[in-house]
């Protein structure tokens, strides 16, 4: 059954909790994202607990569920920690929805349960008070190469004229990251040492710091709740598995990458860090948001009957933009603003987050709530629409006349407002991810940031 627009999506709610309010804000009543806050008792012990984001404020669930308000929608068994993944492991789409609902009424301007409440002093922080983390424990993390563009793009750098592999328009491609150096937004990110490729082919490779450090703006889908271990999700089914969708950074050192990535993929130019933005868009909030699926050229495959499903290829797109912003040491000492380097859309990929997952367990694999997916680097038709520097700096273009094609290394660097110039990333170097989704006739709701500083490696 497809989501539906309804009344949590009139665009002409208003709450009482007025930064709500402000047309420019991310987090409107029909957003409502999930995040941890961390918060510490009398004994300077720190504790976890989930909120959702209203305007500039935290909404803490456990003290509003301690007081009966969420009574109705939610297992009382489940009070004590109000911890998402407890929450919604067994939640059923219906049920999901019925809880939305709940938390959009209670925070409506004509509503007073909890407007009205002694518990509203205490359940409202400001959310630049509180260290937020990522709305669920990342349990397990698995990263696809869905953008046929940025998959395009790559591919020709070092393989002109077969730049696709045979597999990628049949099998959404992707492979087993490390969930244990997923961190959230904000993390200081240490430049990594590894394996570098010879100079020279057959030369023998280096062991130092990372010399062609990137970003990869990618979005993350949370998984609700899983599946047994030998039972596929089928396509049908598989947002009902799907809890929402936050920003992800999949930092990657490609001269690392390019030495050790055949003939298994990547391994240490991926798992050293990925960054993911504390806030989780539910697929509730991003219903107005859908659109179709990527049209196929002519000539491509149709995907196999378990990854294609009518409703699926007709809403299983997500209209999102998304913005790349760098600021170096330099800009941010002279207090410059950082210097956009893409805007894209996730309405450009190539499969859709439901394909992922599907195939994901179509082997049985069981997934569990937490479970995170990355959808790889996301790139659009454009040069202004890379999701990479790796792509952003290249001066080929895989989709013009392949006469003129140029394969290789030849490059562009950026030039910083500072005069500084940038091909990789450089110690210092701040990269922030933004997301957004807007249409007529609905609330503009957006996902936050995603941000990370590059410090230097250790020697």
């Amino acid at each position: 059954m497809p989501y539906e627009i309804d009344e949590t999506h009139d665009q002409s709610l208003q709450s009482w909790v007025e930064s709500a309010n402000d047309p420019a804000t991310d987090f409107p009543i029909q957003n409502l994202p999930f995040v941890r806050a961390v918060f510490a008792d009398e004994e300077d012990r720190t504790f976890l607990t989930s909120a959702v984001v209203i305007g500039d404020q935290l909404l803490i669930l456990e003290l509003v569920a301690q007081v009966g308000l969420l009574d109705e929608v939610v297992d009382t068994d489940l009070i004590e920690s109000m911890l998402l993944d407890e929450i919604y492991s067994d939640m059923t789409r219906n049920e999901r929805q019925r809880f939305r609902a709940r938390l959009v009424s209670l925070l409506s301007a004509d509503n007073d349960e909890l407007k009205g409440h002694d518990v509203a002093e205490h359940a409202l922080v400001p959310m630049n008070e509180v260290q937020t983390l990522p709305a669920f424990e990342c349990h397990d993390y698995t990263d696809f190469y869905a953008s046929v563009y940025h998959a395009t793009n790559v591919g020709t750098m070092f393989r002109p004229d077969n730049p696709l592999l045979p597999n990628y328009k049949w099998i959404p491609v992707g492979y087993h990251g490390r969930a244990s150096s997923v961190v959230t937004s904000g993390t200081p990110i240490r430049r990594p040492n590894g394996q570098l490729s010879p100079a020279e082919e057959g030369g023998a490779p280096s062991f130092g710091p990372c010399k062609l450090l990137d970003y990869e703006l990618e979005m993350g889908v949370v998984v609700a709740r899983g599946n047994e271990l030998g039972q596929p999700i089928a396509i049908g089914d598989a947002e009902d598995h799907i809890l929402g969708m936050c920003l992800l950074n999949d930092w990657s050192a490609r001269d690392m990458q390019k030495w050790e990535y055949v003939p298994l993929g990547p391994f240490l130019a991926k798992s050293f860090a990925t960054t993911v933005s504390p806030c989780l868009v539910t697929m509730e909030a991003l219903v107005p948001f859908r659109c179709p699926a990527m049209q196929r050229p002519d000539g491509d495959p149709k995907p196999l009957p378990h990854l294609t499903d009518e409703h699926d290829q007709s809403q299983g797109g997500l209209d999102i933009t998304l913005e790349v912003f760098l600021a170096s040491k330099q800009m941010r000492d002279q207090d410059m603003e950082p210097i956009r380097l893409s805007k894209g859309s996730f309405k450009d990929m190539y499969w859709t987050i439901a394909q992922m997952l599907t195939h994901h367990s179509s082997n049985g694999c069981n997934m569990q709530a937490g479970d995170l997916l990355g959808s790889g680097t996301i790139s659009g038709p454009t040069r202004e629409s890379r999701g990479c520097l790796l792509e952003m700096t290249w001066d080929g273009d895989p989709f013009a006349n392949p006469a003129v094609i140029k394969p290789g290394t030849e490059r562009t660097a950026i030039e910083l407002p500072t005069g500084e110039e940038r091909k990789f990333l450089a110690d210092g170097d701040e990269i922030i991810i933004r997301g957004y989704c807007e249409r007529d006739g609905y609330r503009r709701i957006g996902f936050g940031e995603c941000r990370g500083i590059i410090e230097p490696a250790v020697i």
